[in-house]
């Protein structure tokens, strides 16, 4: 338990270090801004959605490596998935960030986001983990107002 631990922390560390995504995404159609004020993360995300499907998705800010790396993870597990898929993987994302200690999480479906089961142990930091799947339903909804986590 403890080396898949060290690997998990190593996949967060390397995708704040090397986030895949980062940039402005020149020519998306739907964008969002996210911040959660405890931690001091900050995002923007953009989207460029057609016939109900990203075809490009893209991150910038900064923040926490768990904010980072969750933005980095989200959005190469995203690219080219429906708005259906993107909504149902945003559900299993936070059931997995949410659940209780005592309780098995749903790993398998995630993929490499299964990294952030760890989360769940540090309560502050699912605000970390969780700010740009919300900035993502924001830029899906359209929304025109920035997501809080508070």
């Amino acid at each position: 338990m403890s080396d898949l631990r060290e690997l998990y922390q190593q996949v967060i560390l390397d995708h704040n270090k090397t986030p895949h995504n980062f940039r402005e995404l020149k020519g998306a159609n739907r964008a969002s801004e996210g911040h959660n004020p405890l931690c001091g993360d900050h995002i923007t995300l953009y989207l460029n959605l057609k016939d109900d499907r990203i075809e490009d998705i893209a991150f910038q800010g900064s923040g926490c490596a768990i904010s980072k790396a969750s933005a980095s993870l989200m959005t190469s597990a995203l690219k080219g998935k429906t708005r259906e898929e993107a909504e149902t993987l945003f559900g299993k994302f936070h059931d997995l960030v949410t659940a209780d200690l005592d309780t098995s999480p749903d790993t398998d479906s995630l993929g490499k986001l299964a990294v952030f089961a760890g989360v769940r142990e540090f309560p502050i930091r699912v605000k970390c983990a969780t700010l740009a799947w919300h900035t993502l339903q924001a830029a899906l909804n359209g929304a025109d107002r920035p997501v809080t986590t508070e």
